[in-house]
């Protein structure tokens, strides 16, 4: 690789520069432009378009599809490395007992990883923010449920979620306001599972969802094609490059394949400017007096201790000594049968019914809470799987792919994980991206108290087997990433202990903030998305105050 060019000072000036265009970064730029403050946003991959990935979702082949390749259909930067399945590569290395079960997938591209979301927009429970002092384990949060609920509601509307209007049907039902639409309408086997599994305390309920049955802002309601994992095909599903247009339309500026990798720093701390890649292999920086850094937990991380300096040589915000660790992620895992009725998963959006009774209790003292996700994605392809390794044929072959196809169930179940200092990335010494930066390694173990939620998650999940007089019934052993990153830049009162405030500003550094899942205390067993928006936003609000007074 040739060298890059030596930095030209002051190629581009704004009052925030924010490194990452996914939900977090492309919803505090829409903020600050709205409110008439010049943004600059630098992607370190490139701008996409919808048409190009469902042609290429259409054209993937049987194996990739029957195994969720819900990345290799993104064309990718060579310069913007990320984690790949097909074909593998080293980008990351995982070790450590459980370093398999944090094997992460997400689309380095504008707009991240909302590409192929199943737009679950989930929130923390109140209790969520006080594990520590509720349950004697994990950590509190400096700010509360309530501080967050009005940021809660900023993002469910900016990125159009629908959810039960029944409080009943809510987890949690502490809202301020109804969600702006009702439920998409289940399906069939959402149907049939909740009269069956609801009488026995598992309370099957509707997934709030960034989708609606009525156009929203601009997009379309949704037409049920069951494929947002990996891409919706109209739009219907809520995407940051909707956000981003939105910026655009409000002036905020978006760079694509510009990979920031420099942190400067002045005499107080204060970041001066950030230096970045374009395409090729030039080198530009950016002035600013706030800056934001809204890349994913485990990017993040990784770049605050590639850009360590003489003044923070542990990396930048780094005094702590907490930049990297406590990653964490919901470890999952799945039980398919087939029951002893038509199910007829597939209609709708892959994921619309969670089983939430699990999610809170007194035992949560003990071990992990979980939550079961009916799996709404079509069992034909695995159905077409296992008839052929039956070695049927002609008619027999075909009656037994419709059989399994109507009969089959997928639960998919996420673990609660607890902040561990020892579940830590770092730089690889000897492994460089495509830009000769260093590779991160992570060190991952899951832990006794998410390995006691697996058993009795077991438990659970043979009893509802056996209500569905189950046959095949199975459950996997291997614990899965769901790429949900958390906690690598984690948030605290003591700064001592953390990486951020309440407000995810940096405690080293005045002017820098850090939203999103790195800053989480506790994980929760749902979707991590929504709580990174909100905290988001949150930021978006301290970030102007500070530039009104600066």
């Amino acid at each position: 690789m040739s060298e890059p060019a030596a930095p030209t000072p002051g190629d581009a000036v704004a009052d925030v520069v924010i490194v990452g265009s996914g939900v977090v970064g492309a919803l505090i730029a829409e903020q600050l432009a709205a409110a008439g403050w010049s943004v600059l946003v630098l992607e370190a991959g490139p701008r996409l378009a919808r048409a190009t990935v469902v042609e290429n979702w259409r054209n993937i082949g049987f194996e990739r599809r029957l195994g969720n390749d819900f990345q290799g259909l993104y064309p990718q930067s060579a310069h913007a490395t990320a984690p790949l399945y097909y074909p593998p590569n080293d980008y990351v290395t995982l070790s450590g007992p459980d370093g398999a079960s944090y094997k992460q997938g997400y689309i380095k591209a504008v707009g991240g990883t909302t590409w192929h979301w199943a737009a679950s927009c989930w929130r923390h429970l109140p209790v969520d923010f006080r594990m520590a002092s509720t349950y004697g384990v994990g950590r509190d949060w400096p700010i509360s449920y309530d501080d967050l609920e009005p940021f809660y509601i900023r993002a469910e509307e900016a990125m159009g979620v629908a959810g039960p209007h029944d409080p009943a049907l809510q987890s949690p039902p502490e809202r301020s306001r109804p969600y702006l639409a009702d439920s998409i309408p289940w399906g069939h086997g959402d149907t049939v599972v909740a009269s069956v599994v609801n009488p026995h305390g598992y309370r099957l309920v509707p997934i709030p969802q960034a989708r609606m049955v009525q156009p929203w802002r601009g997009r379309p309601a949704c037409c049920g094609n069951n494929n947002c994992q990996p891409i919706c095909p109209i739009g219907a599903m809520y995407n940051a490059v909707h956000t981003v247009e939105a910026a655009e339309r409000k002036g905020a500026r978006f760079l694509a394949d510009s990979v920031v990798y420099r942190i400067d720093t002045d005499g107080n701390n204060r970041v001066t400017g950030v230096h970045w890649y374009d395409r090729d292999n030039v080198s530009h920086r950016a002035q600013g007096k706030a800056f934001v850094l809204a890349c994913n937990a485990l990017e993040n991380a990784r770049l605050l201790l590639i850009a360590a300096n003489a003044q923070n040589p542990r990396g930048i915000a780094n005094s702590s000594d907490q930049v990297g660790r406590n990653m964490m992620d919901h470890s999952g895992f799945h039980c398919t049968f087939l029951a002893d009725r038509p199910i007829w998963l597939g209609r709708g959006p892959a994921q619309s019914s969670c089983m939430v009774g699990p999610r809170d209790g007194a035992f949560r003292s003990a071990y992990s809470a979980n939550k079961i996700i009916l799996n709404n994605i079509s069992r034909l392809a695995a159905a077409t799987d296992q008839a052929l390794k039956l070695g049927l044929v002609g008619d027999a072959l075909d009656a037994e792919i419709r059989r399994r196809a109507a009969f089959g169930l997928d639960l998919s179940i996420s673990l609660e994980p607890l902040p561990d200092p020892d579940n830590r990335l770092t730089l690889s010494p000897t492994r460089r991206d495509g830009l000769g930066l260093p590779c991160p390694d992570i060190r991952y173990e899951v832990g006794s108290y998410a390995r006691k939620g697996y058993d009795k998650a077991c438990e659970q999940l043979r009893h509802i087997g056996s209500l569905f007089n189950a046959e095949e019934f199975a459950i996997t052993t291997t614990l899965n990433a769901n790429n949900h990153m958390m906690g690598s830049t984690i948030m605290g009162a003591d700064r001592r202990n953390s990486v951020v405030d309440g407000d995810c500003r940096a405690h080293d550094h005045a002017n820098l903030w850090l939203p999103g899942g790195g800053a989480m205390p506790s994980a929760s067993v749902v979707n991590s998305t929504l709580s990174m928006a909100a905290l988001g936003l949150k930021a978006a609000d301290a970030i102007a105050r500070a530039l009104e007074h600066a």
